[in-house]
């Protein structure tokens, strides 16, 4: 069983790296999402928890499906 403190990193590593891949910084992902910087800073670190709504917000803002994001294994 996973603990949740490391589902959360990996999330917001999950989020990090599709940002990433589409060459976006914090900043650029934070506006298209309609958050502050210091959001995106705190979920892509897993200290920001995240609803499902939240999650879907921001899957949409970066163009990529949730399973990418929920996408836990490796």
């Amino acid at each position: 069983m996973s603990d949740y403190i490391d589902v959360l990193k990996k999330i917001g590593l999950n989020f990090r790296v599709e940002r990433i891949k589409r060459r976006l910084s914090q900043e650029k992902f934070a506006e298209l999402a309609n958050v502050h910087t210091n959001y995106i800073g705190k979920v892509e670190r897993g200290e920001q928890n995240l609803t499902i709504k939240k999650v879907v917000v921001l899957a949409d803002s970066l163009g990529v499906p949730v399973e990418n994001i929920f996408h836990l294994n490796e």
